[in-house]
């Protein structure tokens, strides 16, 4: 019989990927054999990394584990369909976050009722890491060892 493996996809602009997100896809590990990690064009946010470094900082950061790295340009939902995966995961910080996720969900499975969204806590050192924090602090050459994985750094 052959097995099948449990996956799930994660995905979010990443821009650039923090220890906030590591903590999500060890977690994500912990119940889905692997974990695509969808890297989002996103033209609407303007990113401070290309796509092409998306992708290549989350390749260096989740070398070693069951991680596969795609970059997308579509809705999670087409995404999703292409790569045959239905379970979506999400990471959950704040109040604020459970709202938006909460419509996000509810909005996926209303275009495809076989999307199924699993939502995760980081631990609460990493609960005020965001990549947006990381970002801001570039801005002003600021230490951030601390939000990123160390891997991240040498390639930033």
């Amino acid at each position: 019989m052959k097995q099948i493996l449990k996956k799930a996809i994660y995905c979010g602009t990443f821009d650039p990927i923090t220890n906030g997100h590591m903590d999500i896809i060890h977690r994500s590990l912990g119940v889905f054999d692997e974990i695509i990690l969808g890297i989002a064009q996103s033209k609407s946010k303007n990113t401070m990394f290309d796509l092409e470094k998306r992708i290549h900082l989350a390749q260096v950061a989740t070398k070693g584990l069951n991680v596969k790295v795609i970059g997308f340009d579509t809705l999670l939902v087409e995404f999703a369909k292409q790569q045959e995966i239905f379970n979506i995961v999400r990471g959950l910080r704040a109040i604020s976050d459970f709202e938006y996720e909460l419509q996000m969900g509810y909005a996926n499975s209303s275009l495809d009722d076989r999307i199924d969204t699993v939502y995760f806590m980081p631990t609460l050192k990493n609960a005020f890491v965001s990549s947006s924090v990381v970002r801001e602090l570039l801005k002003f050459k600021a230490d951030i060892s601390h939000l990123v994985p160390k891997e991240v750094i040498k390639c930033i």
